[in-house]
């Protein structure tokens, strides 16, 4: 039975706000934030037992991990001409060591 023309109602006339998240939505956001911070506490335990089991594994998911708190350069290419240029440098060194130029 849904809502028919003519009829007054008094719901809300222009649905859920915009960009408003439904209780399903944020009961499993809020799961997955739980299952997170479980894994979290054993993280670091887990990292060194896979170091002691395989180093380079460990060292691939150390690198991986990196990538969420170390943020990563971009290349910048540089195109420049320079036209100045060094004709001669002469430098005379004496005896007494002293030095002219």
């Amino acid at each position: 039975m849904g809502f028919k023309k003519g009829n007054n109602w008094n719901g809300n006339k222009h649905g859920r706000p915009k960009g408003s998240s439904n209780r399903s939505s944020e009961m499993q956001k809020l799961n997955i934030q739980r299952m997170i911070n479980e894994g979290l506490d054993f993280m670091k335990e887990d990292y060194h037992k896979i170091r002691e089991e395989d180093p380079a594994k460990a060292v691939s998911l150390l690198l991986k991990m990196m990538e969420y708190s170390i943020p990563k350069l971009k290349s910048v290419e540089l195109k420049a001409e320079i036209d100045q240029k060094i004709h001669q440098i002469t430098i005379n060194i004496n005896k007494s060591g002293s030095i002219e130029e």
